[in-house]
């Protein structure tokens, strides 16, 4: 995944409120059936991948690794996170357009 578009369209989504961040919350988010994808930090524990992994499989979320740290994140959104929900379908299909 392009890093610097990445953490532009992030930006972008988390002015716009379509984010929902940390593991509880955007598990929570994607069994409510809000998110449209799952962006992982790229030093996010393996555990962790796992378990996102798994609650997204049972409703067909996607997860895409940003390439950004949990650091860069955090300086996005003003808190150190590895996972974030995206809760817009236009922000997700953008990420997932990146990825590729």
């Amino acid at each position: 995944m392009n890093s610097q578009k990445t953490a532009d369209l992030l930006t972008i989504c988390i002015k716009a409120g379509k984010v929902v961040k940390g593991f509880d919350s955007a598990c929570e988010a994607v069994r409510n059936g809000m998110t449209y994808c799952i962006l992982i930090a790229s030093d996010t524990s393996e555990k962790t991948v796992k378990e996102i992994e798994f609650v997204c499989k049972k409703k067909s979320v996607p997860v895409l690794n940003t390439g950004l740290s949990k650091e860069e994140i955090g300086r996005l959104c003003g808190k150190v996170t590895a996972i974030i929900a995206v809760c817009d379908r236009g922000f997700a299909d953008g990420f997932i357009k990146i990825s590729k």
